[in-house]
């Protein structure tokens, strides 16, 4: 069943894992260390920076009619209080294009990429960043205001937290692991293939390199655990650039993108799945709620036990990323939202990583089918944009994650549209 008129649906990329080259960010800089934690480098990644017009008018031929992309701040701004007019006409550019083959650009100006020298300053922990974030979005509206029209500050704006918890996890495996080997024990508990020893000594060395890089041996990229405090960062970098738009571009619609999980309780564990689901996403809401939509970016469901996530059910399928193929989790979220946000909601990311084509036409179709079911029980469902348009760099993954529609030779960067293509673009109102 098609959607309505004036219903997005899209595809979506992130800027440092399609464009290429992006030198001038943390990533980056991040990907060329000796002691990387990134599987390979991005290099060229997918040359989406020269070929935008072709994934665009792919998109388009295939029914779709929006298309959510970010500005990459650190080819704006790659040094503090330097702004590169060549990158700024270039995004227009993009913008431009999209409007010529009728798609609508939502844009994201800020996807996990940060600027290296933002991080020299303290990165996601500086009391400077909201005010450096805001002076970024302010050059971007006087430049490119009357061409925006949906925009996202900040991508997952939650990540940090997220991360935190897992982090929080992993350092008590950690430490049950040297418990053990203390003991003369193996360190083969742990449920990653690592070498306990090698990788305790190996973090002086990343220290030492981080240090060397970016000033600091404990640099706080966007993507790192982060603290309360640095939550609170992110958030004033949200209302900052928020009000920035609202008084130079009154036209824009805006919000921010969260990370979201369908969080159910184990039997008995519901307190626990409450406390998962309220750092996730309730706590945000008093931030959020004079926004005009929210971004909800949706893949799995995490069942909550007494110590926190647990693993994939016994016999469930999961996807190259290692988590669970479980479509319905993204209308269980919407509807959750819905009772807390009860604004716009627009479904910024929802996808899945597999080489098997035909899987991903059967998630995105029930992930569909849950969009409008919401729709039909009155939730104000604005747009859907699958993730990926194309075959990227998945951060520390590397290429090997295809979330794409689009398929990608990177070593001639032709592009082969998937059936699923075809198939989400089947659903675009007439």
């Amino acid at each position: 069943m098609k959607f309505e008129k004036g219903f997005l649906l899209g595809a979506a990329t992130a800027a440092h894992q399609v464009e290429g080259n992006n030198t001038h960010n943390d990533c980056w800089a991040q990907e060329q260390m000796k002691y990387t934690s990134y599987a390979e480098p991005s290099l060229d990644a997918v040359d989406h920076y020269h070929r935008y017009e072709e994934d665009i008018r792919l998109l388009k031929e295939a029914g779709l009619n929006a298309y959510r992309f970010s500005l990459e701040w650190a080819r704006i701004e790659p040094e503090e209080g330097v702004f590169d007019e060549k990158e700024i006409e270039h995004y227009r550019d993009v913008i431009l294009c999209c409007k010529k083959y009728g798609v609508e650009p939502v844009v994201t100006l800020f996807h996990f990429s940060s600027p290296v020298w933002l991080i020299r300053k303290g990165g996601w922990e500086a009391d400077s960043t909201p005010d450096d974030f805001a002076a970024y979005v302010r050059v971007v509206a006087e430049k490119l205001g009357p061409e925006l029209g949906l925009v996202c500050t900040i991508n997952e704006a939650n990540m940090g937290l997220q991360i935190a918890a897992i982090a929080q996890r992993y350092r008590q495996q950690m430490m049950a692991a040297a418990a053990r080997l203390k003991a003369g024990g193996a360190d083969n508990q742990v449920q990653m293939g690592i070498n306990f020893k090698t990788m305790m000594e190996n973090q002086k060395r990343i220290a030492e390199e981080n240090k060397e890089v970016f000033g600091t041996e404990n640099p706080a990229v966007f993507c790192s655990a982060r603290s309360a405090e640095s939550d609170a960062i992110v958030m004033k970098a949200h209302e900052k650039a928020r009000a920035v738009l609202r008084k130079l571009c009154p036209q824009v619609r805006l919000g921010l993108t969260l990370s979201l999980h369908d969080v159910q309780a184990a039997d008995g564990c519901e307190k626990q799945a409450e406390q998962v689901w309220n750092s996730e996403f309730s706590h945000y809401v008093p931030y959020i709620k004079d926004d005009d939509f929210l971004g909800v970016q949706c893949y799995s469901r995490n069942i909550i036990g007494e110590n926190g996530p647990l693993p994939v059910p016994e016999g469930a399928a999961v996807t190259q990323m290692g988590y669970e193929n479980y479509p319905e989790s993204l209308e269980h979220v919407i509807r959750r939202v819905h009772a807390e946000f009860g604004g716009d909601i627009i479904v910024t990311e929802n996808g899945i990583a597999t080489a098997d084509d035909a899987e991903r036409v059967k998630y995105l179709g029930t992930a569909i089918a849950g969009v409008q079911s919401c729709i039909r029980d009155g939730i104000p469902v604005k747009g859907y944009f699958c993730w990926s348009l194309l075959d990227n760099f998945e951060w520390q993954k590397g290429f090997a994650m295809t979330f794409g529609l689009i398929a990608v030779d990177r070593s001639t960067q032709k592009r082969f549209p998937k059936p699923s293509l075809a198939f989400l673009g089947s659903y675009a109102p007439d």
